[in-house]
């Protein structure tokens, strides 16, 4: 057995490791991905249809 001796991960090094030069184009184009997915999915969800407003009665012509 090894004994390793490096620290545990953290959210700060994660954020440094993005954020250097070649690893940030491909954090990039995955979030743009991302957002085009999470757009498209969006749009392409139904309305619910909602109840169809009657006039009022003091507006119907006889």
């Amino acid at each position: 057995m090894t004994d390793d001796n490096t620290p545990p991960r953290t959210f700060k090094g994660l954020l440094r490791w993005a954020t250097t030069p070649p690893q940030a184009w491909g954090v990039y184009l995955l979030a743009l991905l991302l957002v085009w997915l999470v757009s498209f999915y969006a749009g392409s969800l139904k309305p619910k249809k909602t109840p169809e407003a009657s006039p009022p009665a003091a507006t119907v012509p006889r």
